[in-house]
């Protein structure tokens, strides 16, 4: 606001007597750019306090899933949701293992110690299924299920020798481990059996709207379990598919001939002694990692 003022008697007043001016919308304005810098510094906290979470949510279900399975439900989220099928045909290479007298073993030991002695199993295997570029399956108390050929193969024979690889590396490193675990209350060790069996399967994400699991389904899976239960102690055996696939590469014995429930003809069995020494060099590798348990305590 402003007034004019015109006077003879008092010329030094003439003209503009003053100046008030309405910020009152300026004032508004810096206001509200203020309130929302202040909203968006609480935005971006709130966006970084809820990434971090994500993250420890991510972390925590990796271990939940075979990295393969969990790398391949993040990549192919597209594909999935295009409405391509999620379940596929696939030849695989099956592996199936359990702990021998497990149930005297887990009656006979204090909680506390027994979940350190399985723990410390199933991290050991874990380890080598991991470098072998085995998918763990799952765990079902102590048995272990691993497969070859999903999500990634490197062709029925590879992925053959990859699981035979892998089955004979477990064997030596539960040898390696028996005095550890006979110093911590396992009389004699853990012994373990080992069956392997190769066909098709079906691969997906199997259960129900509350809970699924990707797994594999079919008479492989069924066999290399029948197969790791009549295994001796400490020993592999292998189903005729798998041996006729890689018995050039192998030392083997034939082993029994089974008639698996819900299997039309019998089949016959081999048990795996070790490689070939002219393969054994090129396909093996020794493993540093001896997991969270130090054998030499």
């Amino acid at each position: 606001m402003s007034a004019y003022t015109e006077n003879e008697n008092f010329p030094y007043l003439n003209g503009i007597q003053g100046q008030f001016v309405d910020r009152t919308e300026e004032y508004n304005l810096r206001k509200e750019k203020e309130e929302l810098l202040d909203q968006k510094l609480r935005d971006q906290e709130i966006i970084e306090e809820k990434t971090k979470k994500l993250e420890n949510i991510a972390n925590r279900l990796a271990k939940y899933l075979s990295p393969q399975v969990y790398k391949s439900i993040f990549e192919n989220e597209g594909r999935q949701n295009s409405g391509a099928s999620p379940y596929n045909r696939k030849n695989l290479t099956v592996f199936f293992s359990d702990i021998e007298n497990f149930t005297d073993l887990s009656d006979s030991l204090e909680p506390e110690k027994l979940a350190e002695i399985i723990n410390n199993y199933l991290s050991e295997m874990t380890l080598i299924a991991i470098k072998c570029g085995g998918t763990i399956d799952k765990f079902i108390g102590d048995a272990v299920m691993v497969f070859f050929g999903d999500p990634e193969t490197l062709g029925d024979e590879q992925d053959a020798i990859r699981c035979v690889d892998m089955a004979l590396k477990m064997k030596n490193r539960v040898n390696e481990l028996r005095d550890f675990w006979n110093r911590n209350g396992v009389r004699g060790g853990l012994n373990v059996r080992m069956g392997i069996a190769t066909g098709y399967c079906t691969v997906g994400n199997f259960g129900s709207n509350q809970r699924m699991d990707y797994t594999a389904l079919g008479s492989p899976v069924n066999l290399s379990a029948r197969l790791q239960s009549i295994a001796p102690t400490n020993e592999i055996i292998l189903s005729d598919n798998t041996y006729n696939l890689i018995n050039t590469k192998i030392k083997s014995e034939k082993f029994n001939e089974i008639s698996p429930k819900g299997f039309a003809r019998p089949v016959q069995t081999h048990k795996l002694i070790d490689f070939n020494m002219k393969d054994s060099a090129l396909i093996q590798k020794s493993y540093s990692k001896k997991g969270k348990f130090n054998i030499n305590k």
